[in-house]
C-alpha cells in the first residue's frame, strides 16, 4: 500500500517502493515490502505495528543507518540510496538527528558536552540564540554541568533530546524514546517533542508501541507484515488501539491460516 502526502506540504523524509531482505533461502525474511511513503517537514510522525512489522527497519533505513535491498530513501531532496559510506556519515551529522530508547549519553561528559557532542564531532559551533532556546525548551539549565549518573532517567533523555535538536537537523528520528521511563517523564518528553514541532518547526519520526505516545503525534502509520496497512490523521489513544487491535488479529489469523495449511 502506498502512502502519499497531499496536503503541498515540504516533504522531510521518503521511501520509494522500498524493500529490505535478510538471509536468503529458507532463512529469508522481508522485513520491508515495497514500502512508499512520504513524511511532511514540520510534522510529528509515529510509526506504530505489531511486532516484527518492520516499523524499526522502516526508521532505520530512512534515516540511512541501514541499507535497501531494493528502492530508494531521500532526506529533503537528497538521495541516501547508492551514498558512500563517507557521505552518509556527514549527512547524518548535519541533516538527522537521533533519540535513543537507551539515551547513549557518555557518562564523562557533563549534560552541556553531551548536548554538544554531535557539532564539536563534525566541527561546528552551536547557533547561540538557539542554543540558548533548546536548554530553555528542556528545562535543564541548573543541571548542564552534571553528569547523567547525577541526573533522572528523564532529565537523561530531556538531554538527548536537547543533543538531538541543537544542531536544527532536517529530521529527528526517535527511537522508543519514553520506553524507560515512567509515565510522567514520558509525558515531559513527549511533551517536549511535540512543542518542537509547533513551535519551531522540527519533523519528527518516533518508532512506538504505546499509543499514548502516540497519540502526542500529527499522523501514525501503521505497518504489518513489512508493509504500510494504514493510517490515522490527528490521532487519540483510544483510535490507536483500537487499529492495533485490528493489526493484531489479522497477524494472529494469517498465522493460524499460515500453520493449519
Amino acid at each position: 500500500m502506498t502512502t502519499t502526502v497531499t496536503t503541498g506540504q515540504a516533504v522531510a523524509a521518503r521511501a520509494v517502493d522500498v524493500w529490505k531482505v535478510y538471509g536468503s533461502g529458507e532463512a529469508q525474511v522481508i522485513a520491508l515490502h515495497g514500502v512508499s511513503v512520504e513524511l511532511e517537514r514540520g510534522q510529528f510522525t509515529a510509526i506504530m505495528g505489531p511486532s516484527g512489522s518492520g516499523k524499526s527497519t522502516l526508521m532505520h533505513t530512512l534515516a540511512g543507518l541501514d541499507s535497501v535491498t531494493r528502492g530508494e530513501i531521500f532526506i529533503g531532496d537528497t538521495r541516501l540510496t547508492g551514498m558512500s559510506d563517507g557521505d552518509l556519515t556527514n549527512l547524518r551529522r548535519t541533516k538527522v538527528g537521533f533519540i535513543f530508547q537507551q539515551f547513549n549519553l557518555l557518562p564523562t561528559l557533563t549534560a552541556e558536552e553531551n548536548i554538544l557532542l554531535p557539532l564539536s564531532i563534525a566541527g561546528r559551533k552551536a547557533d547561540p540564540k538557539w542554543y540558548e532556546t533548546v536548554i530553555d525548551t528542556v528545562g535543564l539549565r541548573d543541571r548542564l554541568k552534571h553528569r547523567p549518573s547525577q541526573l533522572s532517567g528523564g532529565q537523561q533523555q530531556r538531554v538527548a533530546c536537547a543533543r538531538a535538536l541543537v544542531s536544527r537537523p532536517e529530521v529527528i528520528f526517535a527511537d522508543e524514546p519514553t520506553g524507560n521511563l515512567d509515565s510522567r517523564s514520558g509525558a515531559e518528553v513527549l511533551s517536549f517533542l511535540r512543542n518542537s514541532v509547533r513551535e519551531y518547526g522540527q519533523t519528527i519520526v518516533m518508532v512506538t508501541h504505546d499509543p499514548n505516545a502516540a497519540s502526542y503525534a500529527d499522523r501514525v502509520i501503521f505497518l504489518a507484515d513489512g508493509q504500510v496497512v494504514d493510517e490515522l490523521l490527528a490521532p487519540s489513544a483510544d483510535a490507536v488501539l483500537d487499529k492495533l487491535k485490528g493489526l493484531d488479529a489479522k497477524v494472529e489469523s494469517a498465522a493460524d491460516a499460515s500453520q493449519a495449511g
